[in-house]
C-alpha cells in the first residue's frame, strides 16, 4: 500500500528562454520548423529513495550508464515497479465526443470512456456488459444520460450500477440491483485536458485521486502557452516507442528532409550526424533525469517523456535550431516537448503529444490542428516500419538481452540505455500484462495496413476527422460539378449558347475534374497511407 502514501508527482519545468523569432518560422507544421533533436525531460524527486547521480566521471557510482556501459540485464531488487499503481493518460479531451462512448485499450485492459451528463464528468468503465459480455463502447448514451448496451438494452449509471434490465418483469425481483449486474468502474480524472485512468477497479482505489495524482506539468496549465495536442495508435510496443523518443541521434537520418537539425562543425555525411554529449542522472524507480548540451530531459515512469529545449534563431531563415544557449537570451521565450507513451498490448502503444510554447501562440488560433498533424504524422511514418521490424528482432533475442545484441558505444545512446536500465532493473524487462498475453507479438500486417493513418489517427482525432469528411465532400462536389458542366454543354443546342461560353464551361469541367483527382490523392496520402522510402529521400 505504499502507493497510497505517495505524494502527487509534480514536474517543475525549468523553461528554457529563446531569442526572437522570424515571422516565417511557423509557415510549416511546427514539427517541421522546430529544428530540435528531440531533447529529454525532467521529473520531481522521490522521497522514498535517495537519488544517485550517474555520470562518466571516474568517481561515479556503479549506477553510471555513460558509455561504455555494463550489460543491461534483468535485475531483481527490493523495489519492483507496479504497473497497476500508476495513472495512465487515455485520450485528450479535445478528441472525445460527448455524444458517444469511446472504446480504448490501456495496459491490456478494454475500457470504455463516456460522458456522464448527470454528473458532468468523464467516466471510464470496463468495456464489457455483465449480461453477455458485449462491448459497451459499441453502445450509446440514452436520453437520460445512461450508458446503454445495444445488445439487449441494459443501461448503467455513472457509478456502474445497472439502472434497468428491459427483459426483467416490472413486478418481479429487482435483478438489476444485484452486484453481478454492475459494471466495473475505474478511477479517472481529467488533468491537463487529458482523461487519465487508474487501471485497478478494486473498491479500495475508488478515492485514489486524493492520495496520488497524475504527474503534474505546470506548463500545461499556463494560459500563456499554446498546447495543441495529437494522438496516434502505434504498431510497435511501449518500450520501443519510449526509447525512440529519447534518441535524438536518429533524427538527421530517419527524418531527413522533415526536420532540420543543427549543422555540425565538421560534416561527415549529407545528413549531418554529429557526436552528442548526453548523460543520465538520478535514475530510480520513478524514472530519471537527462542532460545534454542543448537542453534537459525527464522520464517520468511509466508514461511521460518531457524535454526542455534550448532554442536559438537562425537569423537567415528564421528557423529554430537546437544549439548552444545564446548569450543573454530574452527570458520570456520558452518551449517544451511532451510525449505520453501508453502501453496498449504487446506490439502496440499509443502516443499523445503536445509542444507547449509561449511564442507564436497566435498561429494555433488560426491554423487548424489537422494542418499540423499532417507533418507530425509524416514524421511518425518515416521511422515506423524501422521500429516495427526492430521490435521483432529484439523479441527474438529477448528484451533482457538487449545490450548484448545492440552495440551502443557512444554517448548519444545514453538516454536509451538509461531507459533500458530502468526497464530491466525495476520492471524485470517486461510489462506486467497480468497473464492476459503470452508475450508474443502479433503478426506483421501488409505495409499499407501497418502505416495506415485513418484508423490509427484520423478516426481518433476530431480535427482530422472533420477535415477528412469536409475534403471528401468537396471531392464529390467537384466531380458532380464537372459532370454537370459537361452534361449541360452536351444537351444544349448550339445556337442557345455562344462558343465562348461553351468553351468556358468545358474548361471549368476539366479544371473541376483535375481538382477532384488531385484532392483524392491529397486525401489518400495525408489521411490514409503515405509510404516513406528512405532510398529516394
Amino acid at each position: 500500500m505504499d502507493v497510497l502514501k505517495a505524494s502527487p508527482t509534480i514536474v517543475y519545468s525549468p523553461y528554457i528562454p529563446t531569442t526572437t523569432r522570424n515571422k516565417s518560422q511557423f509557415s510549416k507544421p511546427i514539427f517541421h520548423n522546430l529544428n530540435l533533436q528531440l531533447p529529454c525531460f525532467t521529473r520531481n524527486g522521490s522521497k522514498s529513495r535517495l537519488f544517485t547521480t550517474l555520470s562518466s566521471s571516474p568517481i561515479s557510482t556503479t549506477e553510471s550508464i555513460e558509455p561504455p556501459m555494463p550489460e543491461v540485464e534483468a535485475e531483481v531488487g527490493k523495489e519492483r515497479f507496479d504497473w497497476y499503481s500508476q495513472w495512465y493518460p487515455v485520450m485528450p479531451v479535445c478528441d472525445l465526443d460527448k455524444r458517444v462512448p469511446h472504446g480504448k485499450k490501456v495496459l491490456g485492459l478494454d475500457l470504455v470512456v463516456w460522458w456522464d451528463k448527470n454528473e458532468n464528468e468523464w467516466k471510464v468503465f470496463d468495456d464489457t456488459c455483465p449480461h453477455r459480455l458485449a462491448p459497451l463502447s459499441e453502445g450509446r448514451i440514452d436520453q437520460w444520460g445512461r450508458l446503454q448496451c445495444v445488445y439487449h438494452g441494459w443501461c448503467f449509471g455513472g457509478n456502474g450500477d445497472c439502472k434497468i434490465i428491459p427483459q426483467a418483469p416490472v413486478d418481479g425481483p429487482p435483478v438489476h440491483t444485484f452486484k453481478k449486474a454492475c459494471v466495473a468502474v475505474y478511477p479517472s480524472v481529467v488533468q491537463h485536458d487529458i482523461v487519465w485512468v487508474w487501471p485497478n477497479a478494486d473498491p479500495q482505489y475508488k478515492d485514489i485521486i486524493t492520495k496520488k495524482k497524475p504527474p503534474y506539468i505546470p506548463v500545461l496549465d499556463d494560459p500563456s502557452f499554446s498546447k495543441l495536442m495529437g494522438n496516434r495508435d502505434i504498431p510497435y510496443g511501449y518500450e520501443v516507442l519510449v526509447e525512440n523518443l529519447m534518441d535524438p541521434a536518429h533524427v538527421p537520418y530517419a527524418h531527413y528532409g522533415l526536420m532540420r537539425t543543427r549543422t555540425p562543425t565538421v560534416k561527415v555525411d549529407r545528413e549531418g550526424g554529429r557526436p552528442l554529449d548526453m548523460k543520465v542522472k538520478k535514475l530510480d524507480i520513478n524514472g530519471f533525469l537527462g542532460k545534454q548540451d542543448w537542453g534537459s530531459s525527464n522520464f517520468i515512469a511509466p508514461c511521460i517523456f518531457h524535454a526542455f529545449a534550448d532554442v536559438e534563431v537562425d537569423q537567415e531563415n528564421g528557423s529554430a535550431t537546437s544549439s548552444e544557449i545564446v548569450k543573454a537570451p530574452p527570458p520570456n521565450r520558452r518551449l517544451s516537448l511532451i510525449f505520453m507513451c501508453v502501453p496498449v498490448s504487446p506490439g502496440n502503444s499509443r502516443l499523445i503529444w503536445t509542444f507547449p510554447r509561449n511564442f507564436g501562440v497566435w498561429i494555433d488560433k488560426i491554423v487548424p490542428r489537422w494542418i499540423f498533424h499532417i507533418g507530425q504524422n509524416l514524421i511518425l511514418d518515416s521511422d515506423l516500419y524501422l521500429l516495427h521490424v526492430e521490435e521483432r528482432k529484439i523479441m527474438e533475442i529477448g528484451a533482457t538481452s538487449w545490450q548484448k545484441a545492440c552495440f551502443v558505444p557512444t554517448k548519444s545512446d545514453a538516454l536509451v540505455v538509461g531507459f533500458r536500465r530502468w526497464f530491466n532493473k525495476y520492471a524485470g524487462g517486461e510489462i506486467d500484462w497480468k497473464g492476459k498475453y503470452s508475450g508474443a507479438l502479433p503478426p506483421s500486417p501488409p505495409r499499407e495496413q501497418l502505416m495506415d493513418r485513418y484508423w490509427s489517427h484520423v478516426v481518433n482525432c476530431k480535427s482530422c476527422n472533420t477535415a477528412h469528411k469536409g475534403l471528401k465532400a468537396l471531392e464529390v462536389i467537384l466531380q458532380i460539378t464537372s459532370v454537370g458542366l459537361i452534361g449541360i454543354v452536351a444537351v444544349t443546342k448550339q445556337n442557345m449558347i455562344s462558343m465562348v461560353v461553351k468553351t468556358t464551361m468545358v474548361s471549368m469541367a476539366i479544371v473541376c475534374f483535375a481538382a477532384s483527382k488531385w484532392l483524392a490523392h491529397f486525401i489518400y496520402k495525408n489521411f490514409h497511407y503515405h509510404d516513406y522510402n528512405h532510398a529516394f529521400v
